[in-house]
């Protein structure tokens, strides 16, 4: 029995909800989880759907099908294969924590995503990459071969089909065209409680001002750095009698698990664009197991 998922986010209005539910059980499909949220200062509304097709209904013939009703509440919808794994590209440089803790987490099924390749400007984790059967593509950037070495990197990202960028602690800023030709498929990783401590030295920053709590932040890659819409974050306590260095020692652990959480919200479509800021809707029941313990 197939299924499939249902995201919608078209302008406020009455009888939305019931026109979806009336359409899926009208085609024969079983809600088993439904979100949703109305924002009252936007005026839009989001919802997402799980569902079974009893009657083995396929994708092209719900969208078909729903039409009708999408022009109606003019909506911008999709429907998704829920046992369809994304294709990833992650790009790392010289920080191996949240490389090594995506690929473990994609290695025991934690993280159902299909992982096409891994773009490196040095060549510290090329031997961990290849040991996992994954491409690695070593990809030198520097001030003066920069377009070129982006547009080397946009042509693996076609030539794999690629459907989500990852930056595991890529220590390059992306060119205004890379990051509106990949707008909002592009998850970064920054190490610091955004808004505050921006930039390249945030534990620095953090440290200096004396503060009890750092954290991490994974957001949304746009053309302003660091400003991209927020998709996760969590902290971590510190105290007066710690060093810069147990900031960032700390903050390892934190920016592993808020990336891989952006990535699984992204990836099972729980996470909906609301102008400079995000929806991001609960796991479903049993997104998060696991194939294997170990």
């Amino acid at each position: 029995m197939s299924t499939f998922a249902l995201t919608v986010k078209c302008p406020t209005s009455r009888g939305i909800v019931a026109a979806i539910s009336a359409f899926l059980a009208d085609q024969g499909c079983n809600i088993t989880d439904s979100a949703q949220f109305d924002d009252q200062e936007t005026s839009n509304f989001f919802m997402r759907i799980s569902f079974r097709s009893e009657l083995g209904r396929s994708i092209a013939e719900l969208t078909s099908a729903f039409e009708t009703i999408a022009s109606k509440f003019t909506m911008d919808y999709a429907f998704h294969d829920e046992a369809k794994k994304m294709k990833v590209i992650i790009m790392v440089s010289r920080f191996g924590h949240c490389l090594n803790d995506l690929l473990y987490r994609w290695r025991i099924g934690a993280l159902p995503i299909d992982i096409v390749g891994v773009i490196a400007n040095h060549l510290d984790y090329q031997k961990v990459v290849v040991n996992h059967d994954i491409p690695f593509h070593y990809v030198k950037v520097t001030k003066e071969n920069k377009p070129q070495a982006e547009a080397q990197q946009l042509a693996i990202v076609e030539e794999t089909g690629a459907e989500l960028i990852v930056l595991a602690r890529y220590m390059q800023v992306l060119s205004d065209e890379m990051c509106q030709k990949m707008s909002g498929r592009i998850i970064n990783i920054h190490h610091s409680f955004l808004p505050s401590f921006k930039g390249a030295n945030p534990y620095k920053q953090a440290f200096q001002r004396g503060v009890k709590l750092i954290g991490a932040t994974s957001h949304y890659v746009t053309a302003d750095l660091d400003e991209g819409p927020i998709i996760e974050q969590d902290t971590v306590r510190v105290t007066h009698a710690q060093s810069p260095e147990d900031y960032v020692s700390l903050g390892r652990d934190v920016e592993s698990q808020v990336l891989a959480r952006a990535i699984h919200a992204h990836i099972h479509y729980r996470v909906f664009l609301n102008g400079n800021k995000t929806v991001v809707f609960p796991a479903s029941p049993g997104s998060y197991a696991s194939e294997r313990m170990g």
